[in-house]
C-alpha cells in the first residue's frame, strides 16, 4: 500500500496560489508531519511541520508568512496551503513524518514517502 499520496500541485504564476493536499491512509498517522521539497542538483529542504494534534505548526524562513500547514488527523490528511508563490518555491513536494529539531524540519527516523506532487511557478 501507498503510504502516502499528494496531490494539488501544478502551473501557477509568480503571486498565484496552489494548495497541496496529502492523504495519508498508510500510515498511522500518529506523529508530527510535515512537507517537504526538491528540486533537481538540490538538496531536500523541509518546508513546514505540524505537531500530531495539529496545534503548533514550523515552518522554514523562506515560506514564513506564506505558507499555511493545516491537518486532519480523522481524515489522515495534511494540507499546505501555498500563497504569494515565487519562481524560486517550484519543486517537487512530499508529505512525511518530519520532526523539528531547533530551526531545521528534518524527516524523522519513520518517515515514509510517496511519489509527490510538482509544483512549477512561473514569472
Amino acid at each position: 500500500q501507498v503510504p502516502v499520496v499528494e496531490s494539488g500541485g501544478g502551473l501557477v504564476q509568480a503571486g498565484g496560489s496552489l494548495r497541496l493536499s496529502c492523504i495519508a491512509s498508510g500510515l498511522p498517522f500518529d506523529t508530527a508531519m510535515g512537507w517537504f521539497r526538491q528540486t533537481p542538483g538540490k538538496e531536500r529542504e523541509g518546508v513546514s511541520c505540524i505537531t500530531r494534534s495539529g496545534n503548533t505548526p514550523f515552518y522554514a524562513d523562506s515560506v514564513l508568512g506564506r505558507f499555511t500547514i493545516s491537518r486532519d488527523n480523522d481524515k489522515k490528511s495534511l494540507t499546505l496551503q501555498m500563497n504569494s508563490l515565487e519562481t524560486e518555491d517550484k519543486a517537487m513536494n512530499c508529505c512525511a513524518a518530519c520532526v523539528s529539531v531547533g530551526s531545521a524540519i528534518l524527516p524523522s527516523g519513520v518517515a515514509r514517502w510517496g511519489k509527490g506532487t510538482q509544483v512549477t511557478v512561473s514569472s
